[in-house]
């Protein structure tokens, strides 16, 4: 949602007249997202979410409306494109499109503060989210070639990235950090060399939210989710692969402690009981999203050499992750498909983020 951060200009003259809302002294608060700009703007109706676009895909958009409207007249918690006088949602002006949604409140929550009964429910939200989407999308095509990261590749490019390292002890401390995580992941790249996963896997697809994290959730004061942001992220492919991809951003720790694998099980049981899965496919999923996390060297770029393009450091987590998750998947492979057992309250203090997964 924008923030108090400006946008360069206001929404066009006149533009909020398209709409059934009384805008008469409205104001705009912008911000720019994801080389979008957008806007709060707090009416006499209420408060919504404008939405720009600079070039739109008018298909893809209005696919991605008729998708959200259905997903809202279901009853879950999507935020459907509110239509023009015209009935249109893509309103165009001056050869820009714009878009109004109502504003959602409500507060985000990582996924570590959740409870084990809340991401149960998470995950069974995401469940009903795939079969209602499998309902009301058109089929896709069951057979996918998923190209798959070779090893060999990775590993020359952290070679070269070892020799932008000075390893004549002239560096700095974060050179000697920098190079042993590299020579960290050269070193788990020749280890799984042979892990690789197949490239064509049979595998239940469909559409799919595509960005399913905490950043796309908001919450209620009752702790239940009001909101799923996100949908311009909206894709098709394996949803065993959404599954794992969501609870590997969801319930994952910001140091060596990886994944929390009691709320982990939760999401998937929870997920499950709404769209089953056979554990196969989800064991599938899980290798393939290690696999690509060791041989995607680019956070290591970012990481330790600020080659992202804005001169800032990235996250030390994603690098801590993947040696934590080589460490334990066969663990991690087990626990993604077995069923859920919640963990005994003598042996959890209820402190996010400390499980008896990480003992």
């Amino acid at each position: 949602m924008p923030t108090s951060q400006s946008a360069d200009t206001e929404p066009p003259p006149r533009l909020l007249r398209r709409w059934e809302i009384d805008a008469g002294d409205a104001g705009a608060v912008g911000d720019v997202r994801a080389g979008r700009r957008c806007w709060r703007v707090d009416t006499a109706d209420g408060a919504f979410f404008l939405t720009e676009y600079a070039e739109p895909d008018r298909r893809r958009v209005l696919f991605r409306h008729g998708v959200t409207a259905a997903l809202d007249e279901a009853g879950l918690p999507v935020l459907a494109p509110i239509p023009a006088r015209s009935g249109r949602t893509l309103v165009t002006a001056a050869g820009r499109g714009y878009v109004l949604h109502p504003w959602v409140g409500g507060r985000g929550r990582g996924g570590l503060e959740l409870t084990f009964g809340q991401c149960e429910a998470l995950g069974e939200l995401l469940g009903r989210l795939h079969a209602a989407l499998d309902e009301l999308t058109p089929p896709v095509q069951q057979s996918l070639l998923i190209p798959t990261p070779r090893a060999a590749a990775a590993s020359a490019a952290v070679e070269e990235m070892l020799r932008d390292v000075p390893d004549d002890g002239d560096g700095t401390d974060f050179d000697a950090l920098t190079g042993r995580r590299l020579r960290e992941r050269r070193d788990l790249l020749a280890e799984f060399a042979d892990h690789q996963p197949p490239e064509i896997e049979v595998s239940t697809v469909g559409h799919l939210h595509g960005s399913f994290h905490a950043g796309h959730l908001r919450y209620g004061g009752s702790g239940n989710v009001t909101a799923v942001l996100g949908w311009g992220s909206l894709t098709t492919g394996p949803v065993a692969g959404e599954v794992v991809r969501a609870a590997a951003r969801l319930f994952a720790c910001d140091d060596e402690r990886g994944l929390d694998l009691d709320r982990v099980q939760a999401f998937v049981r929870g997920h499950r009981s709404a769209f089953p899965l056979d554990a196969g496919q989800v064991q599938s999923a899980v290798h393939r999203e290690w696999w690509e996390r060791l041989c995607d060297v680019a956070p290591l770029r970012h990481r330790y050499l600020g080659e992202d393009g804005s001169g800032a450091r990235g996250p030390a987590a994603p690098a801590a992750l993947v040696a934590w998750w080589s460490a334990q998947l066969d663990r991690t492979l087990d626990a993604f498909a077995a069923p859920y057992t919640a963990p005994d309250p003598a042996d959890y203090a209820g402190t996010p983020g400390e499980s008896p997964a990480f003992a």
